[in-house]
């Protein structure tokens, strides 16, 4: 059982626990992106076994009309243990999606699996649009990735890149990646037809995809954790604004609470608080 100090940012550890949280976020306006933990597997059984239970999902969303889809990693579905395993997982997973009218997101990992993905995202999203890849700021090559994919259907997710990465592949200093962050917006808006997702918590990136949206007219929309600003989430969606929150769920929750408690220094003063009152 996952316990009250954790909630604030799992939604639970079934997929019935899942979608009883995109409910209540749906009752505010706020769509659910589901992301089922476990990364990184040596092994193909657990790899298949959360990509039946993504196919699964898929499913129980599509006979609802709740606003939801879901997000999958690399890894989880398979990539260590072999990049073919992973392609097969994907290929279920979106033809899910596909049979349910639904959308995946395909997560981004460091950067040595960045080709693969980008390679798997093309081959998915030609079969069936109601695909979406996320690409990190950080990385120097994602200018280029960028312009590569503009002419694909299908999302592109914007974020500012979480992984250690090797200064030869990534700017490590924040002031420079805010402005690769900026930069790739503004680029995303003029090529994307398909639609910008930005997945930040950032006011001011915030306020640049609104004003380059009233510019160029791309549909976009705002992706924020669980747990993180959702106040704001709140009241983006009700002053219009497309915004889905990143909602993990699963048995496999302890180390992605940990890094959530200690990204963010207010994330660790409430667990401290948490612990303190009992």
């Amino acid at each position: 059982m996952i316990p009250p100090i954790a909630r604030r940012f799992v939604a639970g550890e079934t997929a019935g626990d899942a979608m009883d949280h995109a409910r209540d976020l749906d009752a505010a306006g706020v769509g659910t992106i589901f992301n089922r933990l476990g990364e990184h597997y040596e092994a193909r059984e657990p790899a298949d076994a959360d990509a039946e239970a993504y196919c699964e999902l898929l499913s129980t969303i599509g006979d609802t009309d709740l606003d939801a889809c879901v997000s999958v990693k690399p890894s989880q579905l398979g990539f260590d243990v072999d990049p073919a395993v992973f392609r097969e997982n994907l290929t279920r997973v979106v033809g899910a999606a596909a049979d349910h009218d639904g959308f995946v997101w395909i997560d981004m990992e460091d950067h040595t699996t960045t080709d693969a993905t980008i390679d798997a995202f093309e081959s998915q999203v030609r079969r069936y649009h109601g695909v979406g890849l996320c690409l990190q700021a950080n990385l120097k090559r994602t200018p280029a990735d960028l312009a590569r994919l503009a002419d694909l259907p299908g999302k592109v997710r914007l974020v500012k890149g979480a992984y250690d990465e090797p200064p030869d592949a990534a700017y490590t200093d924040k002031a420079r990646i805010d402005e690769a962050f900026r930069d790739l917006l503004v680029g995303a808006f003029e090529q994307f037809d398909g639609g910008v997702a930005l997945g930040s918590h950032d006011p001011e990136m915030i306020e640049l995809a609104r004003d380059l949206h009233r510019e160029y007219g791309t549909d976009y929309e705002v992706q924020m954790l669980m747990g993180v600003r959702e106040d704001a989430q709140r009241a983006l969606a009700a002053d219009g604004v497309a915004v889905y929150q990143y909602a993990p769920y699963g048995t496999r929750w302890l180390s992605y609470f940990y890094r959530r408690v200690m990204e963010r220094k207010e994330n660790a003063l409430f667990a401290l608080r948490a612990i303190i009152s009992g």
